[in-house]
């Protein structure tokens, strides 16, 4: 009998499999906002997800970015079949598939799989965070004068670009540098990996997060809500780091928050 940890990797691959055929080849982009795009290989590789979760694991709905679901079930698959699809479309090699599983409220099962270079990122609650046989583990970075950090923009940066610059302004000072990327599921794989000591965002969605929370904190980092307090995954205010960092990120943003 499969885990559940393998049913998310497998229907993690089949939807990285579709992505990884449609690379390159004419797409049908959309725009569900004006900076907010979806192609037929997002839809493809969400049925694809559907079909295989459905298979081994009727029983559990499934919320996922394209089609809906149940956004008050506590037990359910939380899906994102493409993230990073501008990335994708502009052949910028940074994008993934991530799927989360919560029972009865808790994170339980995370994968992320990076669709670029083939390669899962798996977390079980409990049992660490792994890709393959390698165990994954955060940084043990302890100063912001040293730290790399990722964030991203979310899609109404056009009319509050000023509110997001004083945030990327007010850390750009204090570490040795920041990167965006533009996916938030390998935002949280370079986190759990190492390569980078923390992360902020907001404006994200479940389908966004879910997954990569786990593997995070399977590795030994910790996520919150920006003011440390409990996040919440409907609405998040993100903050995830080494952990060691995550008071004086945390302090630096609540700031920043009180000051707008």
């Amino acid at each position: 009998m499969m885990s559940l940890a393998d049913v998310a990797q497998g229907a993690a691959l089949k939807a990285a499999e579709i992505i990884r055929d449609g690379a390159g080849a004419g797409l049908d982009v959309r725009h569900k906002g004006a900076i907010d795009l979806v192609t037929q290989i997002d839809l493809a590789a969400e049925e694809a997800i559907r079909t295989y979760l459905r298979s081994h694991t009727p029983e559990i709905p499934i919320l996922a970015e394209e089609g809906g679901g149940p956004w008050d079930a506590s037990t359910r698959w939380i899906v994102d079949p493409l993230d990073g699809t501008t990335n994708f479309v502009h052949g910028y090699p940074s994008y993934a598939v991530s799927i989360g599983l919560q029972v009865e409220g808790r994170l339980e099962v995370g994968c992320v799989y990076d669709a670029v270079h083939g390669v899962p990122y798996t977390a079980t609650r409990g049992a660490g965070a792994w890709s393959g046989d390698r165990r994954l583990s955060v940084s043990t970075c302890s100063t912001m004068e040293h730290a790399l950090l990722v964030t991203g923009f979310p899609y109404d940066r056009r009319t509050h670009v000023d509110r997001y610059l004083r945030y990327v302004r007010e850390f750009l000072v204090r570490t040795q540098g920041l990167r965006r990327a533009g996916a938030a599921a390998m935002d949280f794989v370079a986190l759990a990996t190492g390569r980078v000591d923390g992360y902020w965002e907001f404006g994200l969605n479940p389908w966004d997060i879910a997954a990569g929370i786990l593997l995070v904190e399977e590795a030994g980092g910790r996520v919150t809500d920006m003011d440390g307090g409990t996040l919440n995954l409907m609405s998040p205010r993100l903050l995830a780091t080494n952990g060691v960092l995550h008071a004086e990120m945390s302090e630096i943003l609540r700031g920043l928050i009180t000051s707008e």
